[in-house]
């Protein structure tokens, strides 16, 4: 008993962790695709003023 109890411990933990992982990748994927979408827009800014 005592090791099963040591291996639903350790799958506990391991699926803690890798929810945490998730989750913050999932932010750092929205906080990449708003660096993007940034990006591109001065881009479009700083060629509409070059061209006029």
């Amino acid at each position: 008993m005592p090791a099963l109890a040591i291996i639903l411990i350790i799958i506990g933990i391991a699926l803690l962790f890798t929810g945490i992982f998730v989750e913050a990748v999932k932010f750092l994927l929205f906080v990449g695709i708003a660096i993007i979408v940034l990006a591109v827009i001065a881009w479009l800014m700083r060629s509409i003023r070059n061209k006029t």
